[in-house]
């Protein structure tokens, strides 16, 4: 017999590849400092970095090359530096197309929305996009220890919207983004191309094909 599925009550979107690309001003403030640092970096090692956090980054970055305590936090907050200082003029302009028309939607289906994104400048970022007040939860890279793939984010979302984590429905661009998704229980909708997002219940080459309709009906 099927296994009946429950009621959808509640969307979580990550935010870097779902909503906008902040991946290119990641990308430049990373390169900035390892070109400081004279450390190997390109876009393929950049790639890896996709849905991590800041510090899981950066041991990736530097590999077996150690450093200290105090240098590894200090190159942290320096690649931040640089980040927040790109992001200054970010706005509407640089929302995916059929970005906020999903959130629209999600809204105005009576779900509860979430964001749920392992940066910890993504108030900032959401602010200059101009879509904060969509969101009822802000779940973020300062609001949980453990970062994607742990399922920690998303579970913290769920429980702040006081929604079970099987009726939530998570939207994802990212593999580790992915795996913490299914960890926690949630239905996952992939963002980008099929050898990276293939672990979702269901995917989209990108976010302008998303739309509630396609997600309750693959669901």
């Amino acid at each position: 017999m099927e296994k009946i599925r429950p009621k959808i009550e509640a969307f979580i979107f990550d935010l870097d590849g779902v909503l906008t690309d902040t991946a290119e001003f990641h990308f430049q403030s990373w390169k900035r400092l390892c070109e400081e640092e004279k450390i190997p970096f390109n876009r393929e090692i950049n790639e890896k970095l996709r849905g991590v956090s800041r510090k899981k980054s950066l041991e990736i970055i530097l590999g077996d090359t150690k450093v200290s305590q105090e240098k590894f936090a200090e190159m942290m907050e320096r690649k931040n530096t640089y980040y927040r200082e790109s992001i200054k003029n970010i706005s509407k302009r640089d929302l995916f197309p059929g970005a906020e028309k999903v959130l629209q939607e999600v809204k105005k289906g009576g779900f509860k929305l979430a964001l749920g994104s392992s940066s910890k400048n993504a108030r900032p970022v959401i602010e200059g996009l101009g879509i904060r007040d969509y969101f009822e939860v802000i779940a973020d890279g300062n609001s949980v220890e453990k970062a994607k793939p742990a399922p920690d984010l998303f579970l913290y979302a769920a429980e702040k919207m006081g929604v079970s984590p099987e009726k939530c429905v998570v939207v994802e661009d990212a593999e580790a983004g992915i795996e913490a998704a299914l960890k926690a229980g949630m239905y996952v909708v992939g963002i980008g191309p099929p050898e990276r997002v293939r672990q979702s219940h269901v995917y989209f080459s990108e976010t302008s094909e998303l739309s509630v309709e396609k997600v309750l009906q693959s669901f």
